[in-house]
């Protein structure tokens, strides 16, 4: 079983910065993807992006690439979303994941382990 904690989330200014982490606990860290998504209210959660088990790899929703950078340390078993140039249509519950694969994926049925959240809000 794995345990995700978030934080860092808070109320930010368009145009800019927060930095998301989430601490696992439970199986090793360094054998899984991790993933972050995001809730509007009233919408669907989407995945914001996602990273191999090393770190070597990473993927992006269009809506944020070039804005956010996902990263992960595996001897602090953390990975983090750096979120810069943020808009008010960030604005939403972000949760990170941790997958079934190694690799990254799109796929949030691969996403078995989830973080309670951490709300993010941008204001124009």
């Amino acid at each position: 079983q794995v345990q995700l904690v978030e934080s860092g989330g808070g109320l930010v200014q368009a145009g800019g910065s927060l930095k998301l982490s989430c601490a696992a606990s439970g199986r090793t860290f360094s054998t899984y993807a991790m993933g972050w998504f995001r809730q509007a209210p009233g919408k669907e959660r989407d995945l914001v992006a996602s990273i191999s088990w090393s770190g070597g790899s990473t993927y992006y929703a269009d809506s944020v690439k070039g804005r956010f950078t996902i990263s992960r340390d595996n001897a602090k078993d953390t990975v983090y979303l750096q979120m810069n140039s943020l808009k008010p249509e960030d604005t939403a519950v972000y949760h990170c994941a941790g997958a079934r694969t190694m690799g990254w994926t799109t796929r949030s049925v691969e996403y078995a382990y989830w973080g309670q959240g951490t709300q993010v809000t941008v204001s124009s």
